[in-house]
């Protein structure tokens, strides 16, 4: 990947991007699909969506990973009480899905599980179906979710539901 594209498109990728990507009413969408799974399993989901990293981060060469990880520990996706969270990262700049998920969860699930949520976002992202393509990975994950965590009764709602445009 060229350095001087990926520095353009960092800093032509802004908030108004993801605003036209994820307007109101998908976010809503989102983050009604968040509340209504985590109804049926313990483990608790995070969406942030971030329109390109910061420009000193990707000055120094950090990837959507790194920044993800940095995601997780800073909203504190690791602190639920069954070390079942799952942040579901997206970096538009680079056209990225990263998924960070806590201890518990991230033993439930396996690896292909992981690659097919991020497969149903990104393949629909590479036709402009931001919020339709997000639904439908949060259908899988939720569904993987119960399978590994079912839910107690009343599930205590750890982390907000409510997508995060940073």
């Amino acid at each position: 990947m060229n350095k001087l594209s990926r520095f353009f498109r960092h800093v032509l990728t802004t908030r108004v991007t993801a605003q036209k990507a994820f307007p109101p009413q998908a976010l809503h969408d989102i983050q009604a699909a968040i509340a209504s799974g985590e109804k049926l399993h313990r483990a608790e989901i995070r969406l942030i969506i971030e329109p390109a990293l910061p420009i000193t981060d990707m000055l120094q060469g950090a990837h959507s990973r790194a920044r993800a990880r940095e995601l997780f520990t800073l909203y504190r996706v690791w602190d639920t009480e069954d070390n079942c969270g799952v942040l579901v990262y997206i970096n538009l700049a680079d056209h990225k899905v990263e998924i960070i998920a806590d201890r518990a969860s991230g033993r439930a699930l396996q690896p292909n599980d992981w690659k097919e949520i991020c497969r149903r976002m990104t393949e629909g992202f590479s036709h402009g179906e931001y919020g339709p393509s997000v639904l439908a990975a949060l259908d899988l994950l939720n569904r993987l979710l119960q399978q590994h965590f079912p839910g107690q009764g009343d599930n205590l709602n750890e982390l907000s539901d409510r997508p995060l445009i940073v």
